[in-house]
């Protein structure tokens, strides 16, 4: 029980990727921190909730201190929180695009600040989860894309910055099957067509990303910092193979 009495932070712990983070950690015997932006009625035991909106500057103190005032210490902080709506590049109000850098970039950077006296004193480490949309183009999504982007340069900076004394990995998270999944891909036979289009021949579930989570945050894993660590299932199938296939086929 490598993470027995140890204290775990996750950012958007109440649901979907987060959620099953929590419960990996708590599994393992770890305190686990969570906040989110509505209250969580259902906390698990050794969890301690917060509502936080952690786009706000001063919210990283705050989750900071509830953390240390609920467990006395900090292991590992997880910057999971994070999302953005689908909508046309042209028609996105500089009031969203703003939202949306705020939270998948902003704050962990925000949060990583505030923690990092207290890492420092445990030889903790911070995981930052990107997104696949940092490494292709993000049409739909652009901030979001551009945000997660930054997320991996954040973390191979601080990975050298903080250094010797705090670990800093990101996980390049691909597509993910969460409680909302359905409603985005258009119900069970949007699912079934996308996961069929995928390599492995299904989406991601929560615990995979968990499970990557538990490698980084191991402390035996000591020289793994700055790690950009994909868990894509082998990614995504490139479009210019079906653009190729459909050529080929208007030509015979």
């Amino acid at each position: 029980m490598i993470f027995e009495n140890k204290t775990i932070i996750v950012t958007g712990g109440s649901r979907g990727i987060g959620r099953g983070i929590v419960q990996t950690f708590l599994d393992q015997g770890a305190k686990v921190i969570i906040c989110g932006r509505r209250d969580l009625i259902d906390i698990p035991e050794n969890a301690y909730f917060t509502a936080l909106d952690i786009r706000e500057a001063d919210a990283a103190k705050a989750l900071i201190d509830f953390a240390l005032e609920k467990t006395g210490r900090i292991d590992c902080l997880i910057n999971n929180a994070g999302g953005g709506p689908p909508i046309a590049s042209k028609d996105a109000s500089p009031r969203l695009t703003e939202a949306v850098v705020k939270l998948n970039l902003l704050a962990p950077i925000y949060l990583s600040q505030a923690a990092y006296e207290a890492l420092s004193e445990s030889g903790g480490s911070i995981i930052n989860i990107s997104s696949v949309s940092a490494t292709r183009s993000s049409p739909g999504s652009m901030a979001y894309g551009a945000a997660k982007a930054g997320l991996l340069n954040v973390t191979t900076s601080l990975a050298m910055e903080w250094a010797p004394n705090i670990r800093v990995n990101a996980i390049i998270a691909g597509l993910v099957e969460t409680e909302a999944s359905a409603d985005h891909y258009g119900g069970d036979k949007g699912m079934a067509h996308l996961s069929d289009s995928l390599p492995m021949g299904r989406m991601a579930k929560p615990g995979d990303i968990a499970k990557a989570c538990l490698f980084l945050a191991n402390p035996d894993n000591s020289y793994v910092s700055g790690a950009c660590l994909e868990v894509h299932g082998g990614g995504e199938p490139p479009s210019f193979l079906k653009i190729a296939e459909a050529a080929h086929k208007l030509g015979q």
